[in-house]
């Protein structure tokens, strides 16, 4: 646990930096509208950001950018990487056969982290490059993996999420419920998103399944497929895809063992 009480001013710097991020570049209202900051304080933290050589301003739009200097808050995160360079390919053919994106994702405490992804080259373009964070219950990537990752981190990385307010965590408080949840994924083999989050995320037009990557039978991330629920059903998706994305996760299972040398 934290020693003292955080620094709020650092926390909203770091806030703007992550929605400013996210956007690639944005005026002080689109910040407005993705953080709920009000503008004086939005203003305040990109003036902080570009004296820190983090931001910068575009030089014929009012908007703000970020910088290449961004870059080195990332270099000493290298968790993703190994993922990444074992799922490229296998991403690549997976489009190619389904026509619909996918992520991979490794788990980082209380989120899994995008990896890798294939959703640029397919007909969603959701704003979810490699870093996004993916909420463990509410996504299809989290669930895939809580349901069969080891026991002690499972507990650790619902420890980490006690307290959240957001509406697919309210599951914990029921830990029977949950557990139920969890059982059933690894009955079926994949997970699915959590409406709450579809609606929240997506508006409710976008959702997703998921399977573990494992090796030893356990998780080592997590393997999805975006589809639009106006295209097709869960019902049609499952039927379709479940057992190709299968055979994708072991194929990158494979490749990892690969390069960690069997």
């Amino acid at each position: 646990m934290p020693s003292f009480e955080p620094v709020t001013a650092a926390l909203r710097v770091l806030e703007v930096l992550r929605a400013l991020n996210r956007l690639r570049e944005a005026s002080v209202g689109d910040l407005f509208r993705e953080t709920g900051l009000n503008r004086p304080t939005i203003v305040r933290m990109l003036e902080t950001l570009i004296h820190a050589g983090l931001v910068a301003r575009h030089p014929t739009k009012a908007v703000y950018v970020t910088t290449g200097r961004t870059l080195e808050l990332s270099s000493g995160y290298q968790t993703h990487e190994e993922m990444a360079l074992a799922a490229a390919p296998i991403l690549a053919q997976l489009h190619a056969a389904l026509q619909w994106p996918s992520d991979v994702s490794v788990f980082d405490g209380d989120a899994m982290v995008v990896a890798r992804t294939s959703r640029s080259e397919g007909v969603l373009h959701f704003n979810r490059r490699p870093g996004y964070r993916a909420p463990l219950l509410g996504t299809s990537l989290g669930l895939a993996f809580l349901a069969f990752c080891d026991p002690k981190t499972r507990a650790r990385a619902l420890a980490a999420l006690t307290g959240s307010d957001d509406p697919w965590n309210a599951v914990i408080q029921d830990p029977a419920s949950l557990d139920r949840r969890l059982a059933r994924v690894r009955e079926q083999g994949y997970a699915s998103m959590n409406e709450d989050y579809s609606r929240t995320a997506y508006n409710g037009v976008a959702s997703a399944i998921g399977v573990p990557v494992l090796i030893g039978g356990v998780a080592v991330g997590s393997l999805n497929l975006m589809y639009l629920r106006n295209s097709l059903d869960e019902a049609d998706v499952v039927a379709r895809f479940v057992a190709p994305l299968r055979e994708a996760a072991a194929e990158i299972s494979g490749a990892l063992a690969g390069m960690r040398g069997g």
